[in-house]
């Protein structure tokens, strides 16, 4: 059992996204389909609730603006009433009944956290994020990498211990016995218009502790492999693990920028079509302004077609494919889920703000 200020409402309606400054003015479109009255189950996600009521669902402060007896967030779930009300001329509202109607203000609640029902599916997500890294081209080239294993084998079995050529950096006793990813390096991601490295994919393919009869004043560093996923190999990098964890209390909202030249340009598992919850590459990062939250329209070049008339051959306007959001950044890239695939998606299709 966890205590936890409440967040009620403003997970939903961080969900129920972002309206921009020159968006106020525009109409807040409620989907057809909406129902008046929705009881939350087991299973939903914030972004299917969001999806459901909203026909562009980050417009979220203009549903807050429209509920001024909100006074704090919280989380929402499994059983809480959700009724929709539009005012004939008005601004749509949602409110929450949770065994009767309740005013939303800050308190304190002590329920498990995992009954809160979740932004998205996180499964894949949270795979990709145990799993790989990206890393700045220096920072994968500087990494301590695997020398040699006590058996000289290339497969090594928990309980083997490796050698380690590169320092490693102690700053605390606590680090000393601190657990390490034992990455492959693999493709090198390049910028498709200027031809720029924005970064290295390292695949996780083990795990080690380092050992603390290892010299701190030596390049050579042993480790006890504790887990192996595939063997490993001289020149595997040694980084250590951090813990991400996945906050529910994303907020999602449109960049308050133009993204400019902006693409997906790779997409995990090597997969050739890109669907709902795929995890891609997106080309620009913190330096481009993008953060954690962010949501970007996903677009398909528009075709090219023979004007018979003309003579000439016309490109038609990009086609709104998808949506998506990113959910880590690094400096020159950025990790992005699919939320929303409207057709095919692919590797070079570009992403906008909405």
């Amino acid at each position: 059992m966890l205590c936890r200020v409440s967040r009620l409402w403003w997970a939903l309606c961080v969900l129920l996204c972002f309206a921009s400054a020159a968006q106020t003015e525009e109409l807040l479109e409620v989907n057809p389909g909406a129902p008046s009255e929705y009881r939350v189950k087991s299973g939903d996600t914030l972004w299917d609730i969001a999806d459901m009521y909203l026909s562009e669902p980050w417009r979220w402060q203009e549903l807050w603006a429209g509920n001024p007896h909100i006074a704090n967030p919280d989380l929402i779930y499994p059983g809480d009433v959700l009724s929709l009300r539009v005012p004939k001329g008005g601004r749509p509202q949602l409110r929450i009944a949770r065994g009767g109607e309740v005013k939303l203000k800050p308190g304190m609640r002590v329920t498990p956290l995992d009954l809160a029902i979740p932004l998205i599916g996180l499964d894949e997500i949270g795979a990709f994020l145990r799993r790989n890294r990206v890393l700045e081209q220096e920072q994968a080239e500087l990494a301590p990498y695997i020398l040699a294993s006590n058996k000289q084998s290339l497969l090594s079995a928990p309980g083997d211990v490796v050698v380690a050529r590169g320092r490693i950096e102690v700053t605390s006793q606590d680090d000393q016995e601190s657990m390490y990813g034992v990455y492959r390096l693999g493709s090198r991601f390049k910028d498709p218009l200027t031809g720029e490295v924005l970064g290295v994919e390292a695949r996780l393919i083990g795990a080690a502790q380092k050992l603390d009869t290892s010299p701190t004043d030596t390049e050579l560093t042993e480790f006890d492999v504790k887990s192996v996923k595939e063997e490993i190999r001289q020149g595997d990098r040694l980084l250590p693990l951090r813990e991400r964890i996945l906050d529910a209390a994303y907020q999602p909202r449109a960049p308050e920028f133009e993204l400019q030249n902006g693409y997906m340009i790779a997409v995990e598992g090597g997969v050739n079509q890109i669907g709902s919850l795929n995890t891609v590459i997106l080309n620009k990062g913190a330096r481009d302004g993008l953060e954690v939250g962010h949501m970007l329209h996903i677009y398909q070049a528009g075709a090219r077609v023979r004007d018979e008339l003309e003579g000439d051959t016309v490109t038609l306007p990009d086609v709104r494919a998808g949506l998506l959001m990113v959910f880590e950044v690094f400096d020159k890239s950025s990790l992005a889920v699919v939320l929303k695939a409207s057709r095919p998606l692919s590797v070079m299709d570009k992403v906008k703000t909405p």
